[in-house]
C-alpha cells in the first residue's frame, strides 16, 4: 500500500503535457536583468556600480544577514544599469542589467564546454559539515520547490534541535509542472550526489526521497542511482494533491506530524528538494553556484512545452517565445502551477530563483464562475490538509475579524488552493484566507518588534 498524508487533499487532472521530455538547453543570453531579492528573508546587497566588469558565478549581491542568499550573474559582461524594475507580478524590485560582449559571450561559451569537476566524489565526501554548508551558502542556494527558503537556514538547526531523517521532495504534484521529473530523469545520480552530500552536511545517518508513483521512470531512475547507497530509500507515494507540501510529505513518509506553528525540525526531519540536491552536487562538485534552473513552459496550445534550463535573469518573453510564443487564445500566464502559482501582469520581468514554471491557460479555463452562497456542506473543511476550517477564515477575513482568524490558526494555512478548488459554489475562499494571512502576519511582526 502507497504512503500519504491522512487529512485532506485532491485530485485535480495531472495535465502532465510534459513529462519524461528531455531538457532543453537555452542558448546564454548576451543580456541578463538579475533581481537581489530572490528568497525567503533579507534583500541581498549590491556594491557594484554602473560599468563594472563581472565575471559569470560571480557574487553581485552579498546575503544581507543569516536568512538570505548571495546572488550570482550567469554571464559575464559590464554593469549596464542599477535601477528598479518590475517584477512579473508588478511589484518593484532592485536590479541589476548585465550585458556581454562579443569576447564576454564566447569567453563564457568556452568556461561551460570545459567545465570538469573541482573535487572527486571521495575529496567531497570527506569534507566536515560546516565546509559544506559554506559552500552552500557561498553558492546562493535556496529551496527550489518554489519556496526560495535559503538552504543553508534548514542545514543549521536551532541549538537543542536535531535532525534524524532527510527527506527528499520528488513529489511534483502540482498539475502541468515537470521540471522536477525532468531532473530525476536526466540527473539522478548527480542528486544521489547531491542527497550524499546533504547528509552529511545535516549530520543525519537516513534519507527517503518521495515520489509519487504516476513518474514510475524517475522512481526507476532514482532508484538505480540510489542502489549503491542503502542510506538512501526512494519512496513511492500515492498520488493526491498536496503531497509535496513540507507537513503532507513528512506525514507520507514518516508518519510524524509537524505541529501548529512548527518546523520540520521539531519532528527531526530536514525536506529538501530534487532540485536543490542537484544544486547542492554542482556547487560542491564543480563549484558552480546557483545560476540556473529548469522551468517547465507549457499549456494546453502552447507550441513547444518543454523543460528548459534557464539562466536566471534571463526575461520571461525571450523563455516563451523560445517554446513558441504566447498562443492567441491565452486569457492567463501563471508562474508556477495552477493551484499555488500566481497570475503575472507582464512577462516583460527576469526570471528568478524560485521560478518552477510558466504555465499558458486559454481564456476558457482562465474565467473563474461567478461567485454563489456557500451552501454550507463542508466540502472545503474535508479538503483542507492543515485541518482548517477554511469557509470560516474566509468569512473571518471578508470582515475584517483578524483578531478571529488568528484565533483559529489561519497562519497554519499552507495556501495550497484545496479549498477552492473543491468548492461547488466557487467561493473565493483562498483569495480571502490570503488577505487574513497578510493582515495577521502583519500584527504578529509589530507585537514582536514591539516586545523587543
Amino acid at each position: 500500500m502507497l504512503h500519504t498524508f491522512h487529512k485532506g487533499g485532491v485530485h485535480p487532472p495531472q495535465s502532465k503535457l510534459t513529462a519524461s521530455q528531455p531538457i532543453i538547453d537555452i542558448e546564454l543570453p548576451r543580456k541578463v536583468v538579475v533581481t537581489f531579492s530572490q528568497h525567503i528573508g533579507a534583500i541581498a546587497v549590491c556594491d557594484l556600480k554602473k560599468g563594472d566588469h563581472v565575471t559569470r558565478g560571480q557574487v553581485i549581491a552579498h546575503a544581507a544577514g543569516f536568512v538570505s542568499t548571495n546572488i550570482h550573474t550567469p554571464i559575464s559582461g559590464k554593469v549596464v544599469k542599477l535601477d528598479r524594475c518590475k517584477t512579473a507580478f508588478g511589484h518593484p524590485a532592485d536590479t541589476v542589467t548585465i550585458e556581454a560582449s562579443d569576447e564576454d559571450h564566447q569567453s563564457d561559451l568556452d568556461a561551460i564546454e570545459s567545465l570538469s569537476p573541482v573535487r572527486d566524489d571521495d575529496t567531497a565526501m570527506s569534507l566536515a559539515s560546516e565546509e559544506l554548508i559554506k559552500i552552500i551558502d557561498d553558492a546562493g542556494i535556496v529551496g527550489l520547490g518554489g519556496a526560495t527558503f535559503p538552504t543553508k537556514v534548514k542545514l543549521t538547526p536551532p541549538p537543542g534541535s536535531k535532525a534524524d531523517i532527510l527527506i527528499v521532495n520528488g513529489v511534483e504534484c502540482e498539475p502541468y509542472l515537470t521540471n522536477d521529473h525532468a531532473i530525476m530523469l536526466a540527473n539522478s545520480e548527480d542528486i544521489v550526489r547531491g542527497i550524499r552530500l546533504l547528509m552529511r552536511a545535516a549530520k543525519v545517518d537516513r534519507a527517503v526521497v518521495g515520489i509519487e508513483a504516476n513518474k514510475p521512470d524517475a522512481i526507476e531512475a532514482m532508484t538505480r542511482a540510489a542502489s549503491t547507497c542503502r542510506a538512501i530509500e526512494i519512496m513511492p507515494l500515492k498520488v493526491k494533491y498536496p503531497e509535496g507540501g513540507e507537513k503532507q510529505l513528512i506525514e507520507a513518509v514518516t508518519g510524524r506530524e509537524v505541529p501548529s506553528g512548527g518546523l520540520p525540525i521539531s519532528v527531526g526531519a530536514i525536506v529538501q528538494n530534487v532540485a536543490t540536491a542537484l544544486a547542492v552536487s554542482d556547487a560542491v562538485r564543480y563549484g558552480l553556484p546557483l545560476m540556473s534552473r529548469v522551468i517547465t513552459v507549457t499549456g494546453p496550445s502552447v507550441k513547444k512545452p518543454g523543460n528548459y534550463r534557464v539562466p536566471i535573469g534571463t526575461d520571461i518573453r525571450s523563455l516563451i517565445d523560445i517554446a513558441g510564443g504566447v498562443p492567441s487564445d491565452v486569457g492567463k500566464i501563471i508562474l508556477g502551477g495552477p493551484m499555488m502559482g500566481k497570475a503575472v501582469v507582464s512577462i516583460d520581468a527576469p526570471t528568478i530563483k524560485g521560478v518552477s514554471g510558466i504555465l499558458m491557460l486559454p481564456l476558457s479555463m482562465s474565467r473563474r464562475r461567478e461567485p454563489e452562497p456557500c451552501i454550507r456542506c463542508g466540502a472545503c473543511v474535508d479538503a483542507c490538509p492543515m485541518g482548517l476550517e477554511p469557509y470560516l477564515l474566509a468569512t473571518l477575513s471578508r470582515f475584517d475579524r483578524w483578531e478571529d482568524c488568528e484565533d483559529n490558526k489561519v497562519m497554519n494555512c499552507i495556501e495550497c488552493g484545496s479549498c477552492s478548488y473543491i468548492c461547488p459554489a466557487a467561493r473565493p475562499i483562498l483569495d480571502y484566507i490570503r488577505l487574513g494571512k497578510n493582515k495577521v502576519g502583519a500584527a504578529i511582526k509589530a507585537r514582536r518588534a514591539q516586545s523587543k
